[in-house]
């Protein structure tokens, strides 16, 4: 039985039809290497954000079920045109939606998940010796309702099927040659990582790293799929393979830097310290599908019988986060509510940081030498993150990747020492 290598690739990847022909040649040479091989796109180039413009100019509150059939469209172009390419090269090809795989998904629009894959159709279209091409970012409901996966749902749905089916390997083809250490766009000397693990991926796409969605990683790591991150147009390029920490060697206590520049801090101020006055706001939040990520609860003023609660959600979501406290006000019986949009997140990520003393004291101690104040702390046991002033964001990532030792010149030495703090 051949390998099966499940390739990924997005929008600016077919943007347009040349590119879509050099997609197509990719795709040959995988297949030449004697591999059946699945194809999963995504809509072309800025398609989804023109269709989600003339929804708007349709309708200021267009229904989510609605905009999941405009948005499912996109990657129909896609996959058939992507089939033509792979037929007018020689190679046996054949598009499928969501539908027609069967990519089964709760009843939730516009950021559903997954539940099945049905691979009987996909496995005789392979057995016929074809590539099958796979629209991403879709999936459909028992009751044949189509739905979209949000944020990331192509690297998802990618995942997901070479779980499905067994892979050998899912290549996420992108514009950058693999997983860095930090922005490269921020720090040009940040180095790529020859391979990461799913944990460490994980994180740092939760902190604000773009090349890979938190789902997909965790898809990844639940299938155990290696994952390798590589570049369309540098094909001999490997680019990052992402695998279970087990199969790794860790010669540095951190990985990467990443800042994250979309949430906001809202603080509820001298809420009332009695049992399940939390659980009230943040069983509100969640009723209505808003994320909270950092969670600061102040040490409560004994003699108001009060405390204060800081937490951060994502910018788009703080005008409905305050209808909700708003409703909530007299239940927790707070006294005000502050937001600040001008934060940060800036974070650095390592299984190397689990029980290495130091750690937290080295970043701390750079930001302070930068002057850079830090708003809220949280940690796991391999990653630690500050909220700091936006507008410091940039200069504390280059502080932190300098002094981790994670420039290219520096990147390839085993890392045993910390600086000194």
């Amino acid at each position: 039985m051949k390998n099966i290598i499940v390739q990924k690739f997005g929008g600016t990847s077919v943007a347009d039809t040349e590119k879509i022909k050099n997609v197509a040649k990719a795709v040959i040479r995988e297949k030449a290497l004697g591999n059946d091989v699945i194809v999963v796109v995504s809509a072309m180039g800025h398609t989804t954000d023109y269709l989600i413009k003339m929804a708007k100019e349709i309708s200021d509150s267009p229904s989510s079920r609605e905009m999941d059939m405009l948005l499912s469209t996109g990657e129909g172009v896609s996959i058939a045109l992507l089939a033509m390419a792979l037929q007018a090269q020689g190679c046996p090809a054949v598009s499928m939606n969501a539908v027609q795989v069967g990519i089964m998904t709760e009843k939730v629009h516009s950021k559903a998940r997954i539940i099945d894959i049905k691979t009987d159709k996909i496995k005789s279209h392979l057995a016929k010796g074809e590539v099958v091409v796979v629209a991403g970012f879709q999936g459909v409901t028992d009751d044949l309702e189509i739905t979209t996966l949000g944020r990331g749902g192509s690297d998802t749905s990618a995942v997901a099927l070479a779980g499905a089916l067994h892979a050998k390997r899912c290549d996420i083809y992108t514009d950058v040659e693999g997983v860095y250490t930090t922005d490269p766009r921020t720090v040009p000397h940040a180095s790529r990582l020859d391979e990461i693990s799913y944990i460490e991926m994980l994180e740092l796409a939760r902190v604000g790293a773009n090349v890979l969605h938190p789902r997909a990683v965790e898809t990844a790591k639940q299938y155990n799929v290696p994952v390798r991150v590589r570049s369309t147009f540098k094909l001999d390029n490997l680019g990052t393979l992402i695998i279970g920490v087990d199969e790794m060697e860790l010669h540095r206590p951190v990985t990467g830097v990443a800042s994250d520049l979309s949430q906001a801090r809202v603080v509820v101020c001298d809420v009332k310290d009695n049992p399940g006055t939390a659980a009230i706001l943040f069983n509100s939040l969640a009723k209505e599908n808003i994320s909270v990520d950092m969670i600061i609860q102040s040490y409560a003023r004994k003699a108001l019988n009060t405390n204060d609660i800081a937490f951060t959600v994502e910018k788009g979501d703080i005008d409905k986060t305050l209808e909700i406290i708003q409703k909530v006000k007299d239940r927790i019986e707070c006294s005000n509510v502050f937001v600040d949009n001008k934060i940060a997140k800036v974070s650095i990520v390592g299984a190397g940081m689990i029980d290495r003393p130091g750690i937290a004291a080295t970043m701390f101690k750079t930001l302070a030498d930068l002057g850079i104040n830090i708003k809220m702390i949280s940690t796991s046991e391999i990653k630690i993150s500050c909220i700091v002033a936006e507008d410091q964001a940039d200069e504390a990532v280059k502080g932190l990747h300098r002094v981790f030792h994670l420039d290219c010149e520096e990147v390839a030495e085993v890392n045993g020492d910390l600086p000194d703090v």
